[in-house]
C-alpha cells in the first residue's frame, strides 16, 4: 500500500473523538474500527458514528457512550476523553493497559501506534503527579472511552496507510476545567507536559474552556514536524468536536503529498574573449561572484585564426541574468553573451563554525542520504595558517581532524 502523510489542522484544538471522526470521514471504515475494538476485553460502552453540522459544515461525529450515561444522557462538558464522566469504572495503570493491548491480538501497526500514544500520556501524567509512568493510575485517560479513542485512532490510521503524521500549531482555550483532581488551569498540566516534551506549538485563543485533551495532544505528538510549505491535498476529512464555539469546532484531517518547489531556473551565460588581459578577467570574475553568480570559470579555447582565448562561463539564477550581462559588457571586451537553461542536483549544505586549538574555522557540511561530510572553508584555513606560520595543507589537515572528531549532525542548520 502507498505510504501516506496525514496532516492534522488543529485550529479548534484536538481530542481523541475528533480525530477518530476525522479519520472515518477520510475513508477509514466503521467495520474495521468495530472489528478492532471487539478484540479488546472492554465492556460497558457503545460507539455511535453519525453526521452533524458545525457552523454549517457537514462533519463526522464519533461518540463513545458509557453504560452509566444512558440514565442521565451524555455529559455536557465536551471532550469526553478528558474524563468528564462519572468514574465508577475501575482505574488501570499504564502497565495494565499495555498488557491488555499486547494480549488483544491487534495488527502490529495498530499495536505500535496505540502503545506509543498511551506511553506519551503515561509519561506526561507521571511527570505531573511525580511517579513512574508504569505506575500512573489512569483515572481519566485510562477510562474506557479513552482506550477506545486511542485504539480507534490507531486502527483508522493503519487502515488508511498513514506512515507519517504532521500537525499545525494547536489552538487551545483558556480558563479552568473541572476534573478528577479538582479545578485545573487550561491547558491542563498533562497537555503542557506533552507539548513541552514533543515540541508541539500551542496557541491560546480567547475561547473559554479546554480545546486540547491529553489524548488529543498524544495523537498530535506522533507528528514528524510541521506541514511542508507546499503540498497537494489528496483527501479531506472533518471531525466534529462536542462543544459549540463561535468558530467551527472541527478537526480537519488531510492526506497530503509534499510538493517540491522548483528551484528558480538556472542559466549558463557564456562568452568567448580573445582580447582581454588576465587582470581584467580576474576582476570581472570577482564582480560576478559578488553580484550573486553561483559559479564563474574560464576555459582555454582557440578562436578564429588560431588565436588563444578564454570562454568565460557564468552560472546564475534566472532573476540575475540582466545583472550578470551588465557586468560582462561593462567589465570585459565581449560584444555578445549566449545563454541556455541548465538543471542541477545539489547536496543539502550548511555552514558551521568549528572551534580548533588555533581559533574558529568555518566548515561547509554537506549531506547525502544519511551521511554528512565537512569541508573546511578556504578563507578560514588560510587565515589560521597565516596566523600560525603553518603550511596551508597542514592547517587544512588539522582543521579536518577537528571536524571529524565532533558529530556535525544536528548542528545549527
Amino acid at each position: 500500500m502507498e505510504k501516506k502523510t496525514l496532516y492534522l489542522e488543529c485550529r479548534s484544538g484536538i481530542s481523541g473523538d475528533m480525530t477518530v471522526a476525522a479519520l472515518l470521514d477520510l475513508g477509514a471504515t466503521e467495520e474495521n474500527l468495530r472489528r478492532t475494538l471487539a478484540q479488546l476485553p472492554l465492556e460497558g460502552y457503545e460507539i455511535r458514528i453519525g453526521r452533524v453540522q458545525k457552523s454549517g459544515l457537514d462533519a463526522c461525529d464519533f461518540d463513545v457512550i458509557l453504560e452509566e450515561e444512558h440514565s442521565h444522557g451524555h455529559g455536557a462538558h465536551g471532550h469526553h476523553s478528558h474524563g468528564e464522566h462519572s468514574h465508577t469504572h475501575e482505574h488501570r495503570t499504564w502497565r495494565d493497559i499495555e498488557e491488555m493491548l499486547d494480549k488483544a491480538g491487534l495488527k502490529p501497526r495498530v499495536l505500535e501506534l496505540s502503545k506509543q500514544m498511551f506511553r506519551i500520556v503515561a509519561e506526561a501524567e507521571g511527570r505531573v503527579h511525580g511517579r513512574p509512568a508504569e505506575e500512573v493510575h489512569f483515572h481519566e485517560v485510562g477510562a474506557v472511552d479513552s482506550i477506545v479513542d486511542i485504539v480507534s485512532a490507531a486502527a483508522c490510521m493503519e487502515e488508511l496507510g498513514i506512515e507519517k503524521v504532521v500537525v499545525s500549531d494547536i489552538w487551545e482555550g483558556q480558563g479552568h476545567v473541572h476534573c478528577q483532581h479538582g479545578i485545573l488551569p487550561v491547558p491542563v498540566p498533562a497537555v503542557t507536559e506533552i507539548a513541552a516534551r514533543h515540541g508541539l506549538t500551542l496557541r491560546q485563543t480567547e475561547q473559554s474552556g479546554e480545546m486540547v485533551t491529553p489524548t488529543g495532544a498524544a495523537i498530535a505528538a506522533l507528528s514528524d514536524g510541521k506541514k511542508p510549505e507546499a503540498f497537494a491535498i489528496k483527501r479531506i476529512g472533518i471531525g466534529a468536536g462536542k462543544k459549540e464555539f463561535p468558530r467551527a469546532n472541527i478537526l480537519r484531517a488531510m492526506v497530503i503529498e509534499e510538493v517540491k518547489e522548483p528551484e528558480e531556473g538556472l542559466w549558463m551565460l557564456e562568452c568567448n574573449i580573445d582580447d582581454c588581459s588576465g587582470e581584467t578577467l580576474g576582476y570581472a570574475m570577482e564582480r560576478l561572484l559578488e553580484a550573486g553568480a553561483l559559479d564563474v570559470f574560464f576555459t582555454p579555447i582557440y578562436m578564429k585564426k588560431n588565436r588563444p582565448a578564454y570562454q568565460l562561463s557564468v552560472l546564475c539564477r534566472e532573476g540575475l541574468i540582466q545583472k550578470m550581462n551588465a557586468i560582462l559588457f561593462r567589465e570585459t571586451t565581449t560584444i555578445g553573451v549566449r545563454r541556455y537553461p541548465v538543471e542541477r542536483d545539489a547536496l543539502k549544505r550548511r555552514i558551521e563554525e568549528v572551534l580548533t586549538p588555533y581559533g574558529p574555522a568555518r566548515v561547509k557540511v554537506c549531506s547525502f542520504e544519511e551521511e554528512e561530510t565537512g569541508y573546511p572553508e578556504y578563507e578560514s584555513v588560510k587565515k589560521l595558517a597565516g596566523e600560525q606560520g603553518m603550511p596551508y595543507k597542514e592547517m587544512y589537515r588539522r582543521v579536518l581532524e577537528q571536524v571529524n572528531q565532533r558529530a556535525l549532525i544536528g548542528g545549527d542548520k
